[in-house]
């Protein structure tokens, strides 16, 4: 069962630019973005399968992941992707507190590439998770991570880091889970159910390896790809019994798109965030996913009968409303004033058969969780401000780019913009003054949002277009060198990052 793909606009070649149109002699370029109109779900069923999962032994895994392209299966053909050993996803990560995690990254690719583990709380110096590593093509480095014996189990996940390419690279494929185990797994709420990672990616479809090129456009909106996988495959079926108790990890591994989703005919109970478990399950109808989120989710199947989960319309904004000057900036010109007016994307089918299975497990009112970091009440506020602007570039004869910010800076790897003191907590207040959504993430220290600390820990938070949020960011733990950024990856790309030390 698929449904009428959304239309935001007329679909315009990727590669082809309608040439440009002379505004008052400035050359406004007018160039497609991707993912205008998704590629219908092929007849037949698919079934739900996960990534390959590589666990560690004593308190220890090494393994090696090859960064490459390769032809894929696709509709009975073949498609172009980038892959981690063959594979989109890679394989999934299976760790526990206190162990140590080895990769060898081999670069097959013709870039630079390296390996950012998304939410883990790890050195982000040396080895470990160190965004200004560089692995250059035909090179292999290898990683150590250490993972601390206190560290919350919880769904995380490695992808590039390298600045410039992570859009591109994110969405040719490369990324891949990693689970954190630990006793809370153990509860039989847990134990009895079926357990399922679901890896969302919107990847753009063809032969070659030109399809990762897109234009300008595209990258200052933020690309959006052809079709809407889990897991690789285009709209898969998860089979299931009445009355059973499925857990669902998801997370939104898409360089762009936002994910609003909901389960015809079904509730779903949140029991975990980007950094673990929460104390006190939410029921919700529906999950919202920026860019780089996570949640963890409880189903119990109803009825027997076919159910989508569906990514609902979600208007994350455009590059109107003022940007050229108070003169409506992009909007109007092939919908590029904002996302929204599309019709629910069918993402997966629950197939639900059978009897209810017996003694299914309460999920219970409240979760024992891990400890919380320890940590004392904000000591100092710290204010960051996300920006679009025209800068130099599309009005100024330059490379046609907006200029993307925080704190009015564009990136630089050689600059140290936050100096937060290393056992303090802070509250951020992270005001967006631009048009469009942002997603902030905040590499190693996990955060509380400041008006909803029940939500439980993250490091990536949806900032809406023209409104802020309040963090609560304990730096505690560990020290070292690192980034905060955008999670639309384009926008990170294009300047909208910063660095942050924390001297111990």
């Amino acid at each position: 069962m698929t449904t009428t793909p959304p239309r935001r606009g007329p679909r315009i070649s990727r590669r082809a630019a309608l040439g440009t149109l002379g505004v008052a002699g400035l050359g406004l370029w007018y160039l497609s973005r991707s993912g205008d109109t998704l590629l219908p779900a092929p007849p037949g069923q698919r079934i739900f399968t996960s990534p390959s999962t590589l666990t560690s032994e004593n308190g220890q895994l090494e393994l090696t992941l090859r960064a490459e392209g390769s032809q894929i299966p696709w509709r009975g053909g073949e498609r172009f992707a980038l892959t981690y050993n063959g594979t989109t996803p890679g394989p999934t990560i299976e760790l526990r507190p206190g162990d140590r995690l080895v990769i060898h990254l081999e670069n097959a690719l013709d870039e630079v590439t390296n390996l950012h583990t998304h939410g883990l709380h790890v050195s982000p110096e040396g080895n470990s998770d160190n965004i200004f590593i560089g692995v250059k093509p035909g090179e292999t480095f290898t990683y150590e991570y250490d993972i601390p014996s206190y560290h919350r189990s919880g769904l995380f996940w490695y992808h590039p880091h390298s600045h410039g390419t992570v859009a591109k690279q994110v969405a040719g494929g490369l990324a891949g889970a990693i689970v954190i185990r630990d006793s809370l797994d153990d509860l039989d709420v847990l134990t009895q159910s079926t357990e399922r990672i679901l890896i969302l990616s919107d990847p753009p479809i063809g032969s070659d390896r030109g399809l990762l090129e897109v234009s300008g456009m595209s990258r200052m909106s933020g690309r959006e790809g052809d079709a809407v996988l889990v897991n690789g495959v285009q709209l898969p079926t998860m089979q299931t019994n009445t009355g059973s108790l499925e857990c669902w990890r998801i997370v939104n591994a898409s360089s762009s798109r936002y994910y609003r989703l909901a389960l015809q005919g079904h509730t779903l109970d949140l029991i975990g965030s980007d950094g673990g478990r929460m104390r006190n399950p939410r029921t919700v109808e529906e999950i919202m996913l920026a860019p780089g989120e996570r949640v963890e989710a409880l189903v119990t199947p109803g009825t027997s009968g076919t159910y989508q989960l569906q990514a609902l319309d979600y208007d994350r904004g455009g590059m109107g409303g003022g940007m050229m000057g108070g003169q409506g900036g992009f909007g109007g010109f092939g919908g590029f004033g904002g996302f929204g007016g599309g019709n629910p994307i069918d993402v997966a089918t629950m197939l639900v058969t059978g009897q209810p299975a017996p003694g299914t497990p309460a999920i219970p009112p409240s979760l024992a969780v891990a400890e919380d970091f320890v940590y004392e009440e904000p000591t100092s506020r710290r204010v960051l401000e996300l920006g679009m602007g025209m800068g130099g570039g599309m009005m100024g004869g330059g490379s046609g780019m907006m200029s993307f910010t925080i704190d009015g800076k564009e990136f630089d790897g050689a600059r140290t913009d936050t100096r937060p003191e290393f056992g303090v907590t802070e509250e951020w207040e992270i005001r967006n003054s631009s048009s469009m959504d942002h997603p902030l993430h905040l590499h190693v220290w996990p955060f509380l949002l400041a008006d909803d600390p029940q939500a439980g820990w993250k490091d990536t938070v949806n900032v809406p277009a023209r409104g802020s949020v309040r963090l609560i960011v304990p730096f505690v733990g560990l020290a070292g060198r690192t980034v905060y950024h955008c999670h639309i990856l384009d926008h990170e790309d294009l300047g909208m990052m910063g660095t942050i030390e924390v001297a111990p």
